[in-house]
């Protein structure tokens, strides 16, 4: 049959639609790039913003034109939206044929098999580890531009109850793979021409701890160890990984990052607010100071990191003096990029709870003026590279200017520069920077 997957969300959809496409492909399905192709419609869904549940519920409502029209068609929603929403999707959309939650994904294929053969409605919404080692397909066909580029997840679920997410309750506990498991992917992977690896997880610093949510000693990161396996395949020049969660940095990962050959200089550290009082009623195990502790002794051993970051503006209750403080931390560390989210509450949260006491137009304002500090920032650090010298990886074809090739640095800084006859994507190559844009850099090969 032809498959179609529509996904919304975070990396990890991402990372499952990738593995769905492998699934299917090896039980002999073909991936087409539209509806109107497809026998089968597969849309991964998102939950942690209420924007993209409705995206995704009037994506599917439309659908219902396209399946009057062909009455064979296959309609399935996966991920976190299927499993908060379960069967009352089905009856909210009942030209959908099924719901697969987090804890089934590695059911799909037989699922639509079945589905194919009994034409009914199912709801498959039980946990079960098995999803843990049945998501390690990879859809890489040949002559993709970005097989360079691979990502793994290595845990799923999350145990940390954040007030203000749902995650915990949509994908589960926190679960980790064998890093034997891991470690094989890996080396398949590069084998098969990725130069680039992602690592995945809700809370990736927190791999191998069994779902223990007090930090590990200084001395022990089970995280670590697995950087420093994957770090002894030859071929491969790069490891990236999203998300930590601060409290975790302890000084074995941090070492081993700062030793790594391969691991990017770029750490994702999530803040969501600088203000203690906001933390606290956000279930966020970390202080202001423990917080600028983390980044200071990250910054001690890699004094060229640079940080990414995500910040809430408008939880319940944020005075102007909190947001103050939570402006004063970012400009103190100086985060290279922020993703910066207007609190809205979530059903199933526990912050639902609590009264949406910020108004949105304060929301707004305090939105922008985080996003202008972060232009400023960029923009100084930026012509701050000029007549430097940095190693980038390459990528491949600008997706702005065909005529000119992107690569990214260690540090996360993608630089334009025209490229030279032979040149091929997945190869280190180093670059003087000539001018800066808004978000990027341009330069020449050396």
């Amino acid at each position: 049959m032809k498959i179609f997957i529509k996904t919304y969300g975070c990396q990890m959809n991402e990372r499952d639609s990738e593995a769905f496409a492998g699934m299917l492909v090896e039980a002999g399905h073909t991936m087409v790039d539209s509806e109107e192709q497809a026998d089968v419609l597969l849309f991964n869904t998102c939950s942690v913003r209420e924007q993209a549940e409705r995206k995704a519920i009037g994506k599917i409502g439309f659908m219902k034109k396209l399946k009057a029209k062909h009455p064979e068609l296959i309609i399935g929603a996966m991920g976190c939206m299927a499993q908060r929403l379960g069967n009352d999707l089905l009856k909210e959309l009942p030209h959908l044929d099924f719901v697969l939650g987090t804890g089934q994904l590695h059911t799909l294929v037989p699922l639509i098999e079945s589905i194919r053969a009994d034409r009914r409605q199912v709801a498959s919404l039980n946990e079960s580890e098995a999803v843990l080692t049945g998501m390690g397909s990879h859809y890489r066909p040949a002559g993709d531009v970005r097989n360079w580029h691979a990502q793994i997840a290595i845990t799923r679920g999350c145990n940390r109850f954040c007030s203000y997410c749902i995650v915990p309750y949509v994908r589960g506990r926190e679960i980790s793979r064998d890093p034997g498991d891991v470690v094989r992917e890996a080396r398949e992977l590069v084998a098969a021409g990725a130069r680039e690896l992602m690592l995945l997880g809700q809370n990736v610093a927190a791999y191998g701890l069994g779902g223990n949510t007090n930090p590990p000693e200084d001395g022990s990161s089970p995280f670590a160890e697995l950087l420093e396996e994957l770090d002894r395949i030859p071929e491969l020049l790069r490891i990236r990984f999203t998300s930590p969660y601060p409290t975790y940095f302890n000084g074995r990962l941090i070492d081993a990052i700062a030793k790594s050959r391969t691991v990017c200089h770029n750490i994702h550290l999530p803040l969501q607010s600088g203000s203690d009082r906001m933390l606290k009623a956000m279930n966020r195990q970390y202080t202001h100071d423990s917080y600028l502790e983390v980044v200071n002794r990250i910054r001690a051993a890699m004094p060229d990191v640079t940080f990414s970051t995500d910040v809430i503006v408008g939880f319940p209750g944020e005075t102007d003096g909190d947001f103050k403080q939570t402006r004063e931390v970012m400009n103190t560390v100086g985060f290279d990029n922020s993703f910066i989210f207007k609190y809205s509450p979530r059903p199933g949260a526990r912050s639902a709870a609590l009264a949406d006491s910020v108004p949105q137009e304060v929301k707004e304002e305090r939105n922008q003026i985080l996003l202008n500090d972060l232009k400023l920032r960029v923009e100084a650090f930026l012509k701050q590279q000029i007549g430097t010298t940095q190693e980038i990886l390459v990528e491949g074809v600008s997706p702005r200017n065909p005529a000119r090739w992107c690569g990214r640095t260690g540090t996360n800084r993608l630089i334009h520069f025209e490229p030279e006859e032979g040149l091929q994507a997945g190869t280190l190559r180093s670059v003087t920077v000539t001018r800066a844009g808004s978000v990027s850099l341009f330069g020449e090969l050396v």
